[in-house]
């Protein structure tokens, strides 16, 4: 604390102001906000789901398919490589081919009816890390146009991580 000394004589006024309490005041009122805000705070209880590689099971009815694009920038539109199997295939062949399979699908097992979700095949799309999302969206609204229910990604893990371990 600080004590004035008059220099000027006993009689004049004092024209400074002690700001020391209000300084107090002010840290005192600071820790109490910086303690009950995260009390006040409102989060939402999410379950996350644990992250895991899992090798996928081929199945010889699934549907592989592998995208490449290139272009997509600056204005250009891009340009997008479909290959089902390895066979390079456009929007209208790939909708005829996703149709033909499920039909073929339906006179094997004698009937909708049949149908469970083991013989049911599934789309696996294989996407080039440089491919346009436009690309593989087209892709995916084809398949699922064409009657898929399940279309899943492949990937490969990072170096290092392990199989079905956790991240």
């Amino acid at each position: 604390m600080g004590m004035s000394v008059g220099d000027k004589g006993e009689d004049a006024p004092m024209s400074e102001i002690n700001t020391t309490p209000l300084v107090d005041i002010m840290l005192v009122l600071l820790i109490i906000f910086l303690i009950a805000v995260p009390v006040v705070l409102e989060t939402v209880e999410l379950e996350l789901p644990d992250v895991a590689f899992e090798p996928t099971t081929t199945k010889p009815e699934n549907v592989n398919i592998s995208i490449k694009g290139a272009g997509g920038g600056d204005g250009e539109s891009s340009v997008c490589e479909v290959y089902w199997g390895q066979t390079p295939v456009d929007s209208r062949q790939l909708l005829e081919r996703g149709q033909n399979k499920l039909e073929q699908l339906l006179e094997d097992i004698g009937g909708p009816q049949n149908i469970t979700e083991e013989n049911f095949p599934e789309v696996h799309i294989r996407g080039d890390v440089n491919t346009p999302y436009q690309c593989i969206g087209g892709v995916i609204y084809t398949m699922q146009f064409a009657g898929f229910q399940k279309i899943g990604f492949i990937s490969e893990p990072a170096a290092g991580s392990a199989t079905l371990g956790r991240i």
